[in-house]
């Protein structure tokens, strides 16, 4: 466990230089004595892929703040509504409004992000660039969600043109909406990231280590 806390202290030494840029620990298929040994090394935001697996850590590490990730079907809205803190891959104004409707009155709004599909990859989950405005002023006028802006995964191996591309969608309607994250970099492409613009960034395999095989497939 001690490599954990070493490792998170790489990372953010490496996000240092960029004021202002959160961490998010993405802590899927992890076992909760491995996320617990990274919030005793300071950190606090926790991403996670699945849903149920993500309750199961919620019921033993309730006090932690949690981003859901991975794509939302529409038959998890309620549990993500009720259980998370953030979800970052809203992409459709169904989802969205069925998120404002089954988030609790006594919580605080849902943070949530709009999921851009920046390099059009036919498996990848996402908007189109020309779709994102008009979802943000549906998602904007929701009142139990809260946009905070934009979130992409951009193609492994993807140049600096895709992240530029996603500063300049994010900094075209940073004003209206009131943006102030812009969810984007992992492991792999962590630097270019940062360089391009990113508020946040999400991070696994540089702060956990690789995955095991069989969790992968789960």
């Amino acid at each position: 466990m001690a490599a954990i806390a070493e490792n998170l202290q790489l990372v953010r030494a490496r996000i240092a230089r960029f004021p202002r840029v959160k961490l998010l620990a993405v802590s899927k298929s992890q076992d909760v004595e491995r996320v617990r040994a990274a919030h005793d090394a300071g950190q606090n935001a926790f991403g996670e892929n699945y849903v149920q697996e993500a309750v199961q850590k919620m019921q033993l590490l309730p006090k932690l703040e949690w981003h859901l990730i991975g794509p939302l079907q529409s038959n998890k809205t309620r549990i993500a509504a009720e259980r998370f803190d953030w979800v970052h891959t809203v992409a459709s104004e169904k989802v969205a409004r069925r998120l404002s409707e089954q988030r609790p009155a006594e919580l605080a709004p849902l943070n949530v992000l709009i999921q851009v599909n920046v390099s059009a990859e036919g498996t990848k989950s996402g908007l189109a660039p020309a779709q994102v405005e008009a979802l943000a002023q549906a998602v904007s006028a929701m009142p139990r969600l809260r946009l905070r802006g934009l979130m992409a995964i951009p193609a492994p191996g993807a140049d600096r043109s895709a992240y530029r591309q996603m500063k300049q969608i994010y900094d075209s309607l940073q004003s209206r909406f009131a943006f102030d994250t812009l969810s984007m970099g992992m492991s792999d492409d962590l630097d270019l990231a940062l360089e391009e613009g990113a508020t946040m960034v999400r991070v696994g395999t540089a702060i956990f280590g690789a995955r095991k095989k069989q969790k992968d497939a789960a």
